[in-house]
């Protein structure tokens, strides 16, 4: 892993979105209009109840108590990650002048004008850069959402042609946020790793040295919510993801118990989720959640999610700590970049992509 070829890792050879047209722009030349392509079809539409207050909170673990190596909390993190997939982290110790400039820095690139924004835009099988994801037809039903997409560690990995040069503190700001969100991912892994019954680098000596990657989301208002998805039902093909969302827009779901339960935001807490390569390493322990964006009627909404990915060469697969005579083996090994290979090279579909070539059926 450690040496690697990164020469080669500057382009995310992970296949390729076609493109569509910005949202942003079609919301500010018509703010009523919904066109049909963003029209989910009937049973994929978010219904007013979805859209109301759940009864449901997700698990909020106390970072600074976790760190400490606090037995309650850390119970709670397993049971975060076995039975619901995502939590809310408090205390986390990032300031809030670095959530602040982040979030500063996203709605500076959205408030460009199309044509400055564009010079950032995706090229050829590259990932990276302005634009949309999953994007593989046509005839798709498509997000109500642009979003900007950046590798941002280790340094010798990104690709500057993407990264705006005309915001002023722009990347002084993803510097300092991606830094503080490494040490945050890390410190989850390590805790992870232990109740995986390992020593705190178990995880780490499996994976080597990770990637960090940043998908900044704008999602415009949309005059008709109840039509439309910001993002359509996936789970993420990483290993973990730490989302900064807006504290004052409400719009991240998750599938709890067959329903779909708001993730209410906390102010300057931070979003964390399982990816599906902690499912497949944990195996299926710890599971990855399908969620989903919906939009809002008056006011657009930001967020930006971290991702902690392997490198495209390593092979995942259930550890062996986590196979036994009681837990027998319940993924197939596969090579990180043929998993995101296939997962970005279809659309959206829920728990399907892990589900269809690496779940092995119980006999």
């Amino acid at each position: 892993m450690e040496n690697m070829g990164i020469e080669e890792e500057k382009g995310s050879d992970w296949g390729k979105s076609l493109p569509v047209p910005s949202v942003q722009e079609l919301v500010r030349n018509d703010p009523q209009s919904v066109p049909e392509k963003y029209i989910q079809h009937h049973q994929d539409r978010p219904l007013v109840h979805d859209m109301a207050s759940s009864s449901f909170d997700i698990p909020i673990i106390d970072f600074a108590l976790l760190v400490k190596g606090d037995e309650h909390e850390t119970r709670k993190l397993d049971l975060a990650c076995k039975h619901w997939g995502f939590f809310q982290i408090i205390n986390h110790g990032v300031a809030e002048e670095v959530l602040l400039k982040m979030k500063a820095a996203i709605a500076a690139f959205f408030g460009l004008p199309l044509e400055e924004k564009n010079k950032y835009a995706q090229a050829g099988n590259d990932f990276q850069g302005y634009g949309q994801q999953y994007v593989v037809s046509e005839e798709q039903k498509l997000d109500w959402c642009d979003m900007m997409f950046l590798i941002t560690l280790p340094h010798e990995i990104r690709n500057l042609k993407y990264w705006p040069d005309t915001i002023p503190g722009f990347k002084e700001a993803v510097e300092s946020y991606s830094k503080e969100a490494r040490k945050v991912a890390n410190e989850i892994c390590t805790n992870i790793s232990l109740l995986m019954g390992m020593d705190k680098d178990g995880l780490k000596r499996f994976y080597g040295k990770t990637k960090q990657a940043m998908r900044m989301n704008y999602y415009p208002p949309c005059s008709r919510p109840d039509l439309v998805l910001g993002i359509n039902p996936h789970s993420d093909p990483d290993i973990i993801t730490l989302l900064l969302q807006d504290d004052e827009v409400p719009g991240l779901q998750i599938r709890h118990k067959d329903k779909w339960i708001h993730v209410k935001p906390i102010r300057n807490a931070i979003v964390a989720n399982v990816g599906d390569v902690l499912e497949i390493l944990s195996n299926g322990v710890y599971k990855s959640v399908e969620h989903r964006a919906i939009t809002n009627e008056r006011k657009a909404r930001i967020s930006v999610a971290t991702i902690k990915i392997p490198y495209d060469e390593l092979e995942i697969g259930p550890m062996e700590c986590t196979v036994d005579d009681d837990r027998p083996r319940m993924y197939r090994n596969i090579k990180y970049l043929d998993y995101v290979r296939y997962t970005l090279g279809r659309k959206m579909e829920g728990k399907a992509h892990i589900d269809n070539i690496l779940k092995i059926e119980s006999t």
